[in-house]
């Protein structure tokens, strides 16, 4: 009796948690993290400011932002996976693949790079949880270790590898967010470490046997 209006509370709330995160992103980009106001938002938003703290402080507002933009590219990926593909990745195969995977936030972060930097700033601040160091780091972790898992590395090569290139994507991320890199520039430096983690066993950066 009680399921149907909690429910619709429940709805209601997240519908208009999104519009708050929606206004709010358009005042970042458009006139900058600093220029906006919480009053400004919820004016755009056609919400109290009451309700768009409810939501969160301005830096609560841009990590939920990008984590929920980062969310939605991973749901997407899952929805639109079939049975799981086990084909064996020869190691330039590999590298690109894992490109592939990543490719995204970095772009998401170069599109504005001075959001990108207060994103990195309120990281860096630790004042607010993100869910890109928590259960969306475990899904790209999970996505990683699945794709080395069809490269000649052993499981715990893979797993290992994956931690590699986990951590160096959250690097690049933090730099390009401090403007310190372009977007070409670290998705070259990003494909050299991928090389480094899926090049055969034995062989060197020159491909030659030691």
């Amino acid at each position: 009796m009680f399921t149907e209006p909690v429910q619709s509370r429940v709805t209601q709330r997240e519908a208009t948690r999104r519009k708050v995160l929606a206004s709010a992103e358009r005042l970042f980009r458009e006139q900058g993290f600093g220029a906006s106001t919480i009053r400004q938002i919820a004016t755009d938003a056609e919400v109290s400011t009451g309700t768009v703290m409810s939501v969160g402080d301005k830096d609560a507002l841009l990590v939920a932002i990008f984590d929920t933009w980062i969310a939605a590219v991973h749901h997407g990926r899952e929805n639109a996976a079939g049975p799981g593909d086990v084909t064996p990745l020869s190691p330039a195969a590999a590298a690109q693949a894992v490109l592939d995977l990543v490719e995204p936030f970095l772009t998401y972060f170069a599109l504005d790079l001075d959001l990108s930097r207060e994103y990195a700033a309120v990281i860096v601040r630790g004042s607010h949880d993100s869910e890109v160091f928590r259960a969306l780091a475990l899904a790209l972790l999970t996505e990683l270790e699945t794709l080395l898992a069809r490269t000649p590395l052993s499981a715990t090569e893979a797993g290992a590898g994956a931690r590699t290139i986990y951590f160096s994507y959250l690097g690049i991320l933090m730099t390009i967010g401090n403007g310190a890199l372009d977007r070409q520039t670290a998705l070259a430096g990003f494909r050299e470490v991928i090389h480094f983690v899926v090049r055969p066993t034995g062989v060197n950066h020159q491909g030659v046997q030691p």
